[in-house]
């Protein structure tokens, strides 16, 4: 009998997702994500930056209490568990947005965002007056 190269089997990607996508990420569950979201302001932002980041995450938390969409959820949670990833990395510092979650904002998030730089630069402003 003679061996093919061509009869023998040999293991596929078909069916996986291998060098398509990341695997999935394991969600947070929402309290414990929360909590993440405080001790990471917490253990990595200036004190300036962690009273305005609380302030923040309270508030969007609150304002998504009551949402029932599930697709909603899960965009809702893997953006702040992607969020935490980064700054217990610390490969947040200067890094830029991408264009296409600023295209999918909308007009509300953008004048955020906007009031949000402008806070920024007053404050970079202020602190480069003081040195």
């Amino acid at each position: 009998m003679r061996f093919s190269l061509r009869l023998m089997a040999t293991p596929t990607a078909a069916g996986s997702t291998a060098g398509l996508k990341p695997a999935p990420m394991a969600l947070l569950p929402l309290i414990p994500l929360y909590r993440r979201l405080l001790r990471t302001h917490r253990k990595h932002l200036q004190r300036e930056e962690r009273l305005l980041g609380d302030e923040y995450i309270k508030s969007e938390f609150r304002s998504h209490r009551n949402v029932e969409n599930p697709v909603h959820i899960i965009g809702f949670l893997t953006e702040w568990q992607m969020y935490a990833q980064k700054l217990e990395g610390d490969s947040w510092r200067g890094e830029r947005i991408d264009s296409g979650k600023v295209d999918k904002m909308s007009d509300q998030q953008l004048g955020q965002m906007y009031e949000l730089m402008q806070a920024i630069q007053k404050r970079d402003q202020e602190n480069n007056g003081e040195d």
